[in-house]
């Protein structure tokens, strides 16, 4: 879309258009959504994520700057909303894990004890270095190939993998101090979640 129409669609949607906002809708609704899905690989949740980017572009028009591409708010937002589902997802994932494994001991500390399992295991994570936290997001959260991260980080697929593979030694490090809670790790291993190569 030329600039023109862009900044004409944006101020046309700040003064309330809903005419405007559909025609955006149909610019961008197909490339939003297969940007979605690429990341999140579930079609309902990308629906869904796709649905609350559009309601967050109507109830935030007033903010827009005209002078800037909507496309590039648009992919923003939709990247941010399904890192965030994403992460949501493991979080679930992971809490349900632990929770069957605590119905064995039916105590009243599985919330507690999942509270500070994630605590420890979010701390792993911050501690690598930023190249290394962003293969780690890339690769593992957003199961991106080793191809598409390179890419993206504008290094090579090599650089990608010694960085994951860091990655992942020092996380198990971390965790390997607290033993009493190394079952994330064995909890991760059955659901076959991101933290594993």
């Amino acid at each position: 879309m030329d600039s023109n129409k862009n900044n004409e669609l944006i101020i046309r949607l700040q003064n309330d258009d809903k005419e405007a906002f559909d025609e955006l809708y149909r610019e961008y609704y197909s490339a939003v959504y297969y940007n979605i899905l690429k990341l999140t690989r579930d079609s309902i949740a990308a629906e869904d994520i796709l649905q609350e980017v559009f309601i967050a572009l109507w109830e935030k028009r007033c903010d827009l700057d005209a002078e800037q591409e909507i496309s590039g708010w648009l992919f923003v937002v939709s990247y941010n909303k399904s890192i965030s589902y994403l992460k949501r997802k493991l979080k679930e994932s992971l809490a349900q894990a632990v929770l069957q494994q605590n119905t064995e001991n039916t105590t009243d500390t599985g919330n507690s004890l999942f509270n500070i399992r994630m605590s420890i295991l979010e701390k792993a994570i911050e501690q690598l270095s930023p190249q290394k936290r962003k293969v780690f997001e890339l690769c593992k959260l957003q199961r991106k190939t080793y191809a598409e991260a390179a890419d993206e980080l504008h290094i090579s697929k090599h650089t990608v993998k010694e960085y994951l593979s860091g990655a992942v030694i020092s996380i198990k490090n971390y965790v390997k101090q607290y033993p009493e809670y190394y079952v994330i790790f064995f909890s991760l291993i059955y659901l076959k979640l991101w933290l594993f190569v």
